[in-house]
């Protein structure tokens, strides 16, 4: 279900934003604003996928409203005005509905978001995990589950929180290239870990759950270990 806002600052084009959104299965429209500054405020509590914006308003316009988020849902502008339609895809405004809309064009703006949040969710999901082969299976390891990784002679030991852990037959070296680097450190010729995982740090070795795991001076300072970590 995609999550949405509408912002106008005339009621009636809000009436036609609401009248549309009802017809659509996968779009549930959870509040409108005749006043930007309110939906902005609403912004700052609460996550919306999509948010249909006109551009000229009162206090400030669409394209200032973009501007001032940090957090941007999908756009799609509504609008009686054309000519800030090149500028609103310079601001990778997703469509550019031109006022009066019917539901088949409104509904065709939707179909694209949805096909956009689709795209980024499996994206984010491809990012959530690896897969590894241990005997003749492939594992599925869920990347917030793996604590650290341990070679074993020709073989890596991925260790989960929950005490599993399999065998895969690879190098060191192939298990960094299989991790994503902004999780995942060496911290040692036989260890990677999961930075996030990390409870304690000492000169010469850290702590995960009930592991005590080495570091190696050539792999990594334990300052900088600290320092990206966050402590």
């Amino acid at each position: 279900m995609i999550k949405a806002i509408a912002i106008d600052d005339e009621p009636i084009a809000l009436d036609v934003v609401q009248s549309h959104a009802v017809k659509v299965p996968f779009l549930e429209l959870t509040d409108t604003f005749t006043n930007a500054l309110l939906a902005m405020d609403y912004l700052r509590k609460h996550s919306v996928d999509l948010l249909f914006l006109d551009i000229k308003m009162p206090d400030i316009s669409g394209i200032e409203f973009i501007h001032s988020l940090s957090n941007k849902p999908i756009v799609i502008f509504t609008t009686a005005y054309a000519e800030h339609a090149l500028e609103s895809f310079e601001l990778d405004v997703l469509d550019y509905l031109l006022k009066p809309f019917s539901f088949p064009r409104f509904l065709k703006a939707c179909n694209k978001a949805q096909e956009i949040l689709a795209l980024r969710q499996q994206i984010a999901d491809a990012k959530s995990y690896v897969f590894i082969k241990t005997g003749y299976e492939q594992i599925r390891i869920l990347l917030d589950e793996l604590c650290f990784v341990e070679a074993s002679g020709n073989y890596l030991n991925f260790v989960l929180l929950d005490g599993r852990s399999y065998l895969s037959r690879m190098t060191i070296s192939e298990g960094e290239m299989l991790l994503p680097k902004d999780k995942f450190v060496r911290v040692h010729r036989s260890f990677l870990v999961a930075i996030n995982k990390v409870s304690r740090i000492e000169r010469h070795q850290l702590h995960i759950e009930e592991h005590v795991l080495p570091i190696g001076e050539k792999y990594v300072d334990p300052s900088v270990f600290l320092l990206r970590k966050g402590y």
